[in-house]
């Protein structure tokens, strides 16, 4: 796939991957991409639910904070600043990050 442009997945992954370099910046991104993943399946179970809606609120701002703090440390705005379709490439990023710490 490769987001509607003429990029494959992996050179979307090693173009992201260039501004995920900082140690502090990968660590607040491996927190914080399944945090906002997270309140994002929980939202509509909040719609019937509306005690989870501080947990929806509390998890989707964490973790969109740690992505700027991160990237504060990192010294670059985050890519998606640059081009939108770099939101869907952060989530494969971490899979494919989390997959291979685990083989």
């Amino acid at each position: 796939m490769a987001l509607g442009s003429d990029k494959t997945w992996a050179e979307w992954l090693d173009e992201y991957s260039l501004s995920h370099q900082n140690p502090v910046n990968r660590v607040c991104h491996f927190i914080g991409i399944p945090m906002i993943l997270v309140a994002l399946f929980l939202m509509p179970i909040a719609l019937h639910a509306p005690v989870l809606w501080r947990f929806v609120i509390f998890f989707f701002v964490l973790g969109w904070l740690l992505q700027f703090i991160g990237h504060a440390f990192e010294g670059k705005l985050p890519e998606f600043f640059r081009d939108w379709r770099f939101l869907f490439v952060g989530l494969r990023w971490w899979v494919f990050k989390v997959w291979r710490n685990v083989k």
